[in-house]
This record gives structure tokens, sequence and C-alpha cells, in this order.
């Protein structure tokens, strides 16, 4: 596949946006654009006999906002930190843990936060994990230049650098760079701090790319140098040896996310397919495909045990030395209040 080949396939996949791909009836997925992977899925359409039917979103804030005007679906993928939302918004009912295959080999830890897992039962089952980090041009970026997140403010790169439209990186990233680990208990200094550091970043914005697929294209074409970026984009680079690597260990650390599936209350579809889906998903095979496609983590720990180490090193899933921001669940209100200041932050205020 060339590179043009390989932009074009990555983005008609990714441009589909909230558009869908219609397969199997019985069961509507709404999950993150690039997420329709053929072998993550093998055994539910071997099961089946089709793929389900997927809708696509682009950041955790647009799919909240389509299932609470109204959208239907069996089974949406939100992150850890969108998950209070759903429940308080009454959009999502607890999980049947004894159908889900691999439940025994998923870590507690990712799924202990009661907004996750209360006596009610639990409300999101934990998918996948990957990080959001810097990516680079090797050939034009100096290692030393993204040792720090200072990078970003770098004038040298003005024009030059890319970031998420994301809330949740976009924060993680400032509050990172302004020496805030957590953003669980943050002040309002603290806040503050992080929205003047994203304003002094503002400028160098080349573009504030929508999914991995733009970022792709950015890098690729050579307008942008540096991004914080998942796992993703930089796997679509890597697939057809771009000039990049991926910095999950500059000096103020890099930031960790988790993202799950929860089951939507009154979905249109059959909820055995619900559960059809989640163990093909959470399988060996679906597992591997997830990795080699977009080198993300299945929170399947057996089945990532049996992967070798250097798959894991080539997919930047290997343990990653220094300060891991970890995007936990937030309160609305916190939410909000990030929503509404990086909306003025873009805009330019």
């Amino acid at each position: 596949m060339t590179h043009k080949t390989l932009l074009l396939a990555a983005t008609a996949t990714f441009a589909l946006g909230f558009a869908a791909q219609a397969a199997d009836p019985e069961l509507t997925v709404f999950d993150w654009a690039g997420w329709d992977i053929d072998g993550a899925v093998a055994e539910y359409v071997a099961k089946n006999g089709d793929k389900p039917t997927y809708a696509f979103f682009g950041d955790d804030d647009e799919a909240f906002q389509k299932v609470s005007s109204g959208f239907k679906a069996d089974v949406a993928h939100p992150c850890a930190a969108s998950v209070p939302r759903y429940r308080e918004a009454g959009l999502i009912e607890p999980w049947d843990t004894s159908k889900i295959t691999a439940f025994a080999d998923i870590d507690p830890r990712m799924y202990a936060a009661p907004t996750l897992k209360d006596d009610a039962g639990l409300w999101f089952l934990p998918l996948d994990t990957a990080f959001a980090a810097i990516a680079y041009n090797t050939e034009e970026v100096p290692a030393e230049d993204v040792a720090t997140l200072q990078v970003f403010t770098d004038p040298k790169y003005a024009g030059r650098i890319s970031l998420p439209d994301s809330n949740d990186d976009v924060w993680s990233l400032a509050f990172l760079a302004t020496g805030v680990t957590s953003w669980d208990n943050a002040t309002d200094e603290q806040f503050k701090a992080a929205a003047d550091w994203l304003r002094k970043v503002h400028p160098n914005v080349r573009a504030y790319w929508a999914d991995p697929a733009e970022m792709t294209q950015l890098m690729a074409s050579g307008e942008v140098l540096v991004s914080w970026s998942w796992n993703d984009g930089v796997a679509l680079l890597k697939a057809e040896n771009y000039p990049v690597d991926f910095n999950r260990a500059p000096a103020e650390g890099s930031a960790t996310f988790f993202c799950g599936l929860v089951n939507m209350k009154d979905g249109p579809g059959n909820e055995d397919k619900v559960y059809d889906f989640a163990n093909s998903l959470l399988s060996d095979t679906g597992t591997a495909a997830v990795v080699e496609a977009i080198g993300y983590a299945t929170s399947n720990t057996a089945a990532m045990a049996k992967l070798d180490a250097a798959t894991l090193k080539d997919a930047y899933l290997d343990p990653v030395e220094g300060t891991l921001f970890m995007q936990s669940p937030t309160s609305a209100e916190f939410r909000e209040k990030m929503i509404s200041e990086f909306e003025l932050i873009k805009s330019g205020f």
C-alpha cells in the first residue's frame, strides 16, 4: 500500500464521523472513528454472520451530545473520564459480568472508581488503554527539543504543531506542563495556570486535529512537525515508514487514558449480541488485532501477556519511565469548566 493509499484509506474510515456503516441490524455500536477493526470482531462475525452496524464519533464530548440528544445505540465506547455523565443522564445500565468471558482477566483497578462500579453493578467495562504523548518528525526535530512539553510553546515551531480537539487530552497536557500530575483535586489556581499555558501555546498551533487520521495527514504533509498524539496516529505513520517517533517520557511526563464499553439503556438491538461484541473485542484474537491495527492495549491482561515484547515495544505499549497523568473520571461540573475554557482558548480569548 502506498503512502497516498494509506492516507486515503485512513481518511475514508475516520471521516465517516457520525454516519453509520450498516451491517448486522441487531447491533448498533457507537464507537471511535477507526475502531471498526475486522480482526477485533472476527469472533462476533463467526457467530453472527456479519459485523455490527457502526456509527462513529471523534471525541467523548461529541459522543455524549449525540446520545443525550436521542441517538439510539446498543453499546458505546467512552473513556472513563466521561462515564459519570452517562450515569447522571440515566443513559446506561450495569453489565452482567457473568456473561463477560475475560472479566476475571481485567485488572480491577480499571473499574475501581465508584462512578464505574458500585453496589448497583459494573457500569463501565474496561476495554482499551493507550497514551497521549509527543509525536514528532525525527528528520526535522532534534530529540532534545521534545525532551520537554515546553516544545509546544517554542517559537521555533510556530505554526508547526498540532493538538487534539479533545478536552481530556489538552487539559492533561496543560496540567502536566504546569507541574500538576492529577486533575482530581485541581485548585482554581492550578486550573488558571494550565489555561494560561494553553493560551501561550495557541498561537503556535497549526490545527487542532479531530481524529488520528487528520493528525496523520498533517504530519505526513510536512505541515506539522510536533503533535500531542495518541498511539493510533503514530501507528498509521509508522506503518508507512514515515520518520516519526513517540516520546512518552518527556521531563514533565505524558498522559494515559483508558476507555471501555457502556451498555446503553433501551438499546434498539439484541442484548445477547452486545455481549458477543464485548467478548470478541476482549478475546485473544481481538486483543492481538487491536494492538496490531492501532497500537492500543486491551484490558485483557492474559491476552496481552501472550504478545511478545517486540510487538509491544513496536506499538509503544512497553513500560515507560516517568510521570503518567491518568485521565481519571471527572465531575460533570469540572468537565463543563474544561469545555467552556477550551472553547474560549481556541477562539483566541
